[in-house]
């Protein structure tokens, strides 16, 4: 795999926000990294559903030996074989599937399924989980990462979905392990316009609400 898995976790605390890549060039998406990993980010997800996604995890493995690399929307065993093929340093689902969780729980591979409701939070760790995916997480709202974590106290909670910079404050505040950020992180106007410097800028502004999360 290229990075241990202590080496994982020890960039990811350095920032715990999953930057979520989807549907974008691969010349787009070596722009959005170097913003990226200039604004002191460190875990960034290209889902398998983006055109060449493989091609692009590659070439990022290259290109960016600091950033956590993974593949995000990972549904079946083909996907997960192609993005270890890739050299993907971590797995996202948006679901839970048994058989992915354990295959990549057997690479050693860090794994965030995703879940929804309680049973489905538990279930996902039991089968190995590094941390839960809690998908789409404005629907259940920062109190219901309250009321989990109190009887799951040991569960990882990674909210994505409708996590913003006006309210990413408040889920750390609630218990998460760290969030998940798609649009609202990776800018669409400002990656349109080309306007890379001012989506540093916005990656350092939204990094800024956590700073007292952040495990150095």
């Amino acid at each position: 795999m290229g990075n241990s898995t202590s080496l994982f976790w020890e960039r990811y605390h350095k920032a715990p926000i999953v930057g979520i890549i989807r549907g974008q060039s691969l010349e787009t998406v070596l722009k959005i990294a170097q913003a990226y990993a200039e604004a002191e980010f460190t875990t960034l997800e290209i889902t398998m559903n983006t055109p060449g996604a493989a091609s692009i995890i590659s070439r990022l493995r290259i290109e960016f030996p600091s950033l956590n690399i993974g593949a995000g929307t990972v549904c079946s065993l083909s996907d997960l074989r192609e993005a270890i093929d890739a050299r993907a340093q971590f797995i996202v689902t948006p679901i839970i599937s048994e058989t992915v969780i354990e295959h990549a729980v057997d690479e050693n591979i860090p794994i965030f399924p995703g879940a929804f409701s309680p049973t489905e939070i538990y279930k996902a760790w039991t089968l190995g989980a590094s941390a839960v995916k809690l998908f789409p997480a404005t629907q259940m709202g920062v109190q219901f990462i309250k009321d989990v974590l109190g009887p799951l106290d040991q569960v990882k909670l990674l909210p994505t979905g409708g996590v913003s910079k006006d309210n990413i404050k408040s889920f750390f505040e609630a218990g998460a392990y760290g969030v998940g950020m798609g649009s609202s992180l990776i800018d669409k106007k400002l990656v349109s316009d080309g306007d890379f410097e001012s989506l540093k800028k916005h990656f350092v502004g939204i990094k800024s609400e956590i700073e007292g999360f952040i495990k150095v």
